[in-house]
């Protein structure tokens, strides 16, 4: 316990607010004007609850920790994968703090589950009409709704399919034959040939039963879930590339920030994540209350499976059991949330609001009433950030392009006052804010100035011309009184109460342009950058990556044969291999091309990368050394396969050709043998027979088809080819998958599948986001399967590490790398 303190005092020092609370220079006696000794009597007040909030968190932690290990004893003495118990089933529930005093919390006394479902109502209801008239929005945004399946779709576009779009109501089986219909979907058995017809958008798709299932098998029969679960384990990466003031370092020693749907809530000293998932689509804002403990977060508008819009709106949670306390804004809010901000000066009891509408309406909520106390048109153009006056909590300050707003608060409304440049050449963006120790506003622009704004006025005081080259994307004030800043050129500067420079460090190029800056611990600084790295350091040392991803949408990924290892690589033309159990990356490489699938020689000594332009490559594992580069077509190469015996490997194009290479001396050298030739559209997926003697096929058009590799020949006799054992299952079509399709799929929703080494479970990536858990064989109609959400684009690939312990999913658009333990 005394250590859990310990870390605590240096996070805030409590000596400092003793030394503050008896100066002299701050009594009666002094000449300071009547509103500037309120102000530094709030201030006190202010240090003094944070005190009081820092001793809650230890407890909380305290209480956490004590949990966690409980946790990991009772782990410990189970035998058989059973679920582990989630952690925040045992934690008493925090009292919610209002003005100072302890409310007891409604509802019944057991906890809701991380997603906010529970006791209370999700969805919140509009608190009042609306008072503001908004400009055409290109989106029409409904009513929050929640659906298990449903997700937002990612814009990608694939290639145009040759598939009709025709009812499909003839039947090739005969009238005693069970048929299912189920939207576009309709599935059909015949017994006596021992097949399924399937039909996607009208075509036809038979899939051939093995001989030993043909007098057993019926389409009636239900299929039951898994045994198995899936937990959040880890998620690799950050979303700086294009959101602002987006990380924080808690009292409890954890970072938070988030990518795609989830809140990461990462302690770097232990290693440790845990994740709020309550989130349904991307998360663009957070915000930390006062008390460290309670976070805001808001998202973007989207689409479920069933084409129904779901509303952006503000979750605020509790950072210690991951419940959701409440749901602000649901149907008032448009397109999604750009800034979020809790005042400081009355406990946090408001939380201003931008959203992303034409007129981008910024509105202050009485969160824990769900009360909406005003709103009001902000501005037509960007805004980039908005934040409470830290003594009044009556002003709030916008900025973004070509403005800086200071809002007044007045019995309902708000009253804006425009900030004036005068001689200072108005920049063309306002990208940040904050406010210094005696109430002054100061603000960071594109033309590389800091501007520093007297406490209540909207006129500049102070200019720091040139402070960077370039844009100024971050200010943080620290709890000393520096001003640090960061911005386009790396740099980060820091300033004294003066605005005299102190010191600067500039980060390395490989980490990109500074996006975000937090306060760590003692003398420590958190940095986001624009190439999603997180950084920790300080200003008198270099700085170390502490979490990274990518920064465009990931296709590729493959799993090491042997060790705990995958890669991922993407449109963002960087390879890189990672390490699942220390959540480490061991190495990353800069390619030429983007790339867009992978695969490992079944030795693990070198990986095959295809990208884009028809060129593929091979790397070292352990060195990442260039060994080979061959070109197949111009077309990009959707998967790479090689054969389990290791001497061949399968290319499969755009361009409708399966290319077949013999490979020699453990995946150093390549010859090519021929091209597989009878696909009609684009080839999708591959999979080789346990022997490497035949190889089975998906095509845009949804045909499987089947092959000969090493004459590259095709296979059309269904008896060779109903009982081949195959080594692996990442073909979305075929008998023993069939029933992961859902209803009313247009044949294009299942990006991945992918098959676990024991062949007791399958895992599917959607289009809306979605990780499907199903028993394998799948091949029951309308199969049953656990779902789970993180993800906030279309997950375009999944794979089972080689002993199946882990699960890795990533994301399109969104970016992020997902590892779900099996549970």
């Amino acid at each position: 316990m005394e250590d859990g303190f310990s870390s605590y005092s240096s996070l805030y020092d409590t000596s400092s607010l003793l030394q503050f609370c008896n100066d002299d220079s701050a009594s009666a006696a002094s000449s300071m004007e009547v509103t500037d000794r309120i102000a530094s009597l709030e201030q006190r007040v202010q240090m003094q609850e944070d005190e009081i909030q820092l001793l809650k968190s230890a407890l909380a932690d305290v209480v956490r920790r004590l949990n966690l290990s409980e946790e990991q004893q009772a782990m410990g003495s189970r035998r058989g994968p059973t679920k582990a118990r989630p952690m925040i089933a045992t934690l008493p529930l925090r009292p919610t703090v209002n003005n100072g005093t302890i409310l007891p919390k409604k509802g019944s006394s057991t906890l809701p589950s991380p997603s906010g479902s529970g006791s209370r109502k999700d969805i919140s209801t509009t608190a009042n009409k609306s008072t503001v008239r908004r400009a055409n929005s290109n989106e029409h945004v409904g009513t929050l709704t929640r659906k298990d399946s449903g997700d937002s779709k990612g814009n990608r576009t694939r290639a145009g399919s040759t598939g009709s779009n025709s009812s499909g109501k003839r039947s090739d089986s005969k009238q005693r034959d069970p048929v299912f219909n189920a939207g576009m979907r309709r599935v059909t058995h015949c017994k006596e040939e021992g097949y399924v017809k399937m039909y996607l958008k009208g075509r036809p798709i038979t899939m051939f039963m093995p001989k030993d299932q043909v007098d057993g098998y019926s389409l009636e029969a239900r299929a039951d879930l898994p045994c198995n679960k899936l937990k959040l384990d880890w998620v690799y990466g950050y979303r700086g590339r294009d959101c602002r003031s987006n990380l924080y370092l808690l009292p409890t020693g954890e970072t938070v920030y988030f990518i795609a749907s989830v809140v990461v809530l990462f302690n770097v000293d232990e290693q440790l994540q845990r994740h709020y998932t309550g989130h349904t689509d991307d998360i663009k804002c957070l915000a930390v209350h006062p008390d460290k403990i309670t976070i805001a977060t808001g998202q973007v508008a989207g689409t479920s499976s069933d084409g129904k819009q779901l509303a952006p709106h503000v979750r605020v949670w509790d950072s210690v059991s991951l419940n959701t306390l409440h749901v602000l804004g649901a149907g008032f809010f448009d397109r999604a949330l750009v800034c979020l901000a809790f005042s400081k000066s009355n406990g946090g009891n408001t939380l201003c609001v931008v959203d992303d509408s034409n007129d981008h309406v910024l509105s202050v909520w009485d969160w824990q009433r769900e009360d909406r106390l005003a709103e009001v048109k902000c501005s037509n153009e960007s805004v980039f950030a908005a934040d409470f006056h830290p003594t009044d909590s009556n002003i709030v300050v916008t900025c973004g392009k070509s403005h800086l707003y200071f809002w007044t608060l007045e019995k309902g409304m708000l009253v804006k006052k425009q900030g004036l440049f005068e001689k200072q050449e108005k920049p063309k963006f306002v990208l940040c804010v904050t406010f210094a120790e005696n109430g002054d506003t100061i603000t960071g622009d594109s033309s590389g100035n800091i501007l520093v704004w007297g406490k209540g006025t909207n006129r500049i005081s102070h200019v720091i011309q040139g402070a960077h080259e370039g844009s100024i994307f971050a200010l943080c004030m620290l709890r000393n009184g520096t001003l640090v800043s960061g911005g386009k050129d790396r740099r980060l500067i820091s300033w004294d109460s003066s605005y005299q420079q102190i010191q600067t460090v500039e980060v390395p190029e490989l980490f990109g342009p500074i996006r975000t800056v937090a306060e760590g611990r003692g003398e420590t600084m958190i940095i986001g950058t624009t190439k999603n790295f997180v950084l920790q350091g300080s200003l008198d040392g270099e700085f170390n990556s502490i979490t990274q991803g990518h920064t465009d949408e990931l296709w590729g990924l493959a799993v090491h044969p042997w060790k705990p290892h995958f890669l991922t690589c993407g449109y963002d033309r960087q390879v890189c291999l990672w390490d699942s159990s220390s959540h480490q990356l061991i190495w990353s490489k800069s390619m030429e091309d983007a790339a867009q699938s992978a695969d490992f020689h079944p030795s693990g000594a070198v990986v095959a990368i295809g990208t884009q332009t028809g060129r593929w490559l091979v790397l070292d594992t352990d060195t990442k050394d260039l060994v080979t580069v061959h070109t197949d077509g111009n077309e990009q190469l959707s998967v790479m396969r090689y054969g389990p015996d290791g001497n061949f490997l399968a290319i499969g194009s755009h361009d409708n050709y399966i290319y077949i290479y013999a490979v020699a001396e453990n995946g150093r050298k390549y010859s090519r043998v021929g091209k597989c030739s009878g696909h009609s559209s684009f080839i999708t997926h591959v999979d080789w027979s346990v022997d490497s003697q035949y190889l089975v096929s998906n095509s845009g058009d949804y045909e499987i088809l089947y092959w000969i590799p090493s004459v590259c020949k095709q296979v059309v006799s269904v008896e060779t080819t109903r009982d081949i054992d195959w080594t692996t299952h990442t073909c979305t079509l075929g008998f023993q998958v069939f029933g992961l399709w859902p209803d009313g799929s247009d044949g294009t929703d299942i990006n991945a599948v992918c098959r676990s080494n024991d062949k007791s479970l399958l895992v599917t990536g959607d289009d809306f986001g979605k990780v499907h858990l199903f028993a394998y064989p799948c091949s029951q109609f309308r199969a049953p399967s656990h779902v789970y959400g993180g993800h906030s684009s279309h997950v375009t690939n999944v794979t089972f590490l080689y002993n199946d312990s882990y699960l890795v999913s990533i994301g399109g658009k969104d970016m992020s790398v997902m590892q779900w333990r099996i549970v």
